[in-house]
């Protein structure tokens, strides 16, 4: 597995793409757009400046690291000789089965076809595909290149030779592979974004401020940071696409999202991306203010 291919240059994307080039690995970085590409390629730059400040690396590892990334905007190029290809795209069901649909046609006939989705069915995607035994889920944490979890979801199809091949992957680039079954939100989710939502209806509900709700979670639950930072920090687009998967798929009222947060996204005040979710980042990105609501 010397030739990696991820398809999508958001943050997730370029942190998985990073990962893979640190570790020797080739690594063809596709995006539509050329912005983004240009910002997946500065935030690299940058994080691999950051672990040459830490002695991580030397600036000479840097360099080639960075060399080992082709940056593209053409699918095709960037998957032909793919062994394996990570779809890191919004998380958005269609737009997925779009993407995969189309590395299916492109790619080798080897090449394993995982996912980076926080909730959506593999096997879903994988029913799309002429392949879907080599269908899977890599689902990596943020910050990619910092967090040593990668959750690996196994399909009602996915073969035990992919589910093998996937996890020595992950174990080369120095992260810890536990498996999940094809369930919605699989663990991390399932079990994090109820948290985050009930974090935002107590706001809602006037019980704390968000400066409270934060600091009671680290201080008093060893939390390194709170739910609603938190939140800013996943982006709370995706928080509400993943409430809404868990709610429609298990029917469960409890999984409903907090009317505020449906609100805060249809204002486009989505957290860190935008500068302003449950705090003002436009002075301070590392010191945000906290909103009043």
């Amino acid at each position: 597995m010397k030739k990696i291919a991820v398809i999508g240059a958001g943050i997730m994307g370029s942190g998985i793409a990073h990962c893979f080039a640190q570790y020797g690995c080739k690594v063809s970085l596709i995006d539509r757009e050329t912005s983004a590409l240009d910002r997946a390629r500065n935030t690299i730059d940058k994080n691999l400046a950051r672990q040459c400040n830490k002695g991580i690396l030397s600036p000479a590892q840097k360099v080639e690291v960075l060399d080992r990334i082709q940056f593209l905007t053409a699918l095709p190029a960037g998957v032909s000789d793919a062994d394996v290809a990570v779809e890191a795209v919004s998380e958005n069901k269609e737009i997925k089965q779009q993407v995969f649909a189309h590395l299916d046609q492109h790619t080798p006939d080897h090449c394993i076809l995982a996912s980076n989705t926080s909730s959506i069915s593999i096997t879903a995607l994988g029913a799309g595909t002429a392949r879907p035994d080599k269908v899977i889920g890599m689902h990596f944490m943020n910050p990619v290149p910092v967090m040593p979890l990668v959750e690996i979801i196994k399909g009602k199809q996915t073969s035990q030779a992919t589910l093998s091949t996937i996890e020595s992957l992950t174990q080369l680039i120095e992260k810890t592979p536990l498996v999940a079954a094809d369930a919605p939100g699989f663990v991390a989710n399932r079990i994090l974004l109820p948290m985050i939502n009930e974090a935002i209806i107590t706001l809602q509900q006037g019980v704390a401020d968000v400066y409270a709700i934060d600091h009671i979670m680290k201080l008093g639950m060893g939390h390194p940071m709170g739910p609603l930072r938190l939140a800013d920090f996943i982006g709370l687009d995706v928080c509400l696409s993943i409430l809404e998967v868990l709610h429609h798929e298990l029917e469960d009222d409890k999984y409903a999202p907090c009317p505020l947060l449906v609100k805060m996204v249809a204002a486009g005040t989505l957290g860190v991306k935008t500068k302003q979710g449950f705090y003002n980042y436009a002075l301070d990105m590392k010191n945000p203010t906290p909103c009043d609501f």
